[in-house]
């Protein structure tokens, strides 16, 4: 789908010309037990999808892929760092390192007491090089600078609709009882992508309206750093804890049950859905439930060195379920 970039800077370069150009580093803070029936592993994997090394340690380690956990998919045309858990009751896998293919290396490993759930991570640390710039150097800065200080939109990055938007298309026909998946994960990523594209749209239009970081009446706002939310009932100190960062104005997560938002707010989640009431539909019969996103995200540890005149490297920290790619387009056009 298409995004309303926060600047229109004319600026332009290319990622991922390797995959050591785009560099992820995952962030978690979970004390090691030590002991325990699960034996972790933190690996760094080039050109893998996490699944797929699910799937490798599932063999070397002689168990069921379900009994492998991971915090969160990773991208595959990069160089990432994460975490897996093998559930190994009463014994410990030897000599994984070794067995590991080409381009996948074992970095530590600890006994545990839990398995690694999704979802159990603090954020993602970006190292991005962008090649063959060209454009506005200063607005791009600039641009880099404002989200750095202001946050920007929290949108799905297009990886999560699959290529060509293809996801959604599936999700509309499943829906439309065209056909129905045979696996359960063609199903979680269909309704992911329909849930996420509604996400976007209601952003969008907040975009458009320029007030996607402004409260307006009758918003539901999340704490900073928290899945926690509340409905503004017209406290006066809600426009400055917005300004200040404290709290982010948040969209829809399509599901069951009535949308908690009210008045203005309410009244543009409504004409989305109504504009896509089959994607609606089809995750309410799935049983989603009504969640909540922040729509604005701040990225943290900035840091952007130019390298060259057409070569630049660019750091940048995010928390779990927000996009590098959603960085880079709301400040410049970058095509892999």
């Amino acid at each position: 789908m298409h995004i309303t970039p926060l600047f229109e800077t004319a600026f332009q370069g290319k990622i991922r010309k390797t995959p050591e150009d785009f560099q992820v580093d995952e962030i978690m803070n979970i004390p090691m037990d030590g002991e325990g029936e699960h034996q972790w592993l933190k690996i760094q994997k080039r050109e893998a999808n996490t699944d797929w090394v699910a799937g490798q340690l599932a063999r070397i380690a002689g168990i069921q892929k379900r009994d492998v956990g991971y915090a969160g998919l990773k991208d595959r045309n990069a160089v990432t760092t994460q975490w897996f858990s093998l559930h190994v009751p009463g014994r410990t896998v030897e000599d994984i390192a070794v067995q590991l293919p080409e381009g996948v290396v074992l970095l530590e490993e600890h006994r545990h007491s839990k398995k690694l759930r999704r979802g159990a991570l603090e954020g993602n640390q970006f190292t991005l090089v962008l090649r063959e710039c060209a454009g506005d150097a200063e607005a791009f800065q600039q641009a880099v600078n404002k989200m750095a200080e202001q946050g920007m939109p929290n949108y799905f990055g297009s990886q999560r609709f699959g290529h060509g938007g293809n996801n959604i298309e599936n999700a509309k026909k499943w829906f439309a009882g065209e056909f129905k998946p045979k696996k359960r994960p063609q199903k979680s990523m269909y309704l992911s992508a329909a849930r996420s594209y509604l996400f976007n749209e209601i952003l969008n239009a907040r975009v458009q309206a320029a007030n996607w970081n402004q409260a307006v009446s009758g918003d539901v706002l999340q704490f900073e750093g928290s899945h926690s939310w509340f409905v503004d009932e017209g406290e006066a100190d809600i426009p400055t804890r917005v300004d200040s960062l404290d709290i982010h104005p948040t969209a829809a997560l399509w599901g069951r049950g009535a949308l908690p938002t009210k008045n203005e707010a309410l009244a543009l989640e409504t004409r989305i859905a109504e504009q896509h009431e089959a994607l609606c539909d089809g995750l309410e019969r799935n049983g989603l439930q009504q969640d909540r996103r922040a729509m604005r995200v701040l990225p943290k540890n900035v840091v952007l060195q130019r390298q060259s005149d057409q070569e630049y490297a660019l750091k940048f920290i995010l928390p779990a379920g927000s996009y590098a790619t959603v960085f880079l387009a709301n400040c410049g056009e970058f095509v892999a």
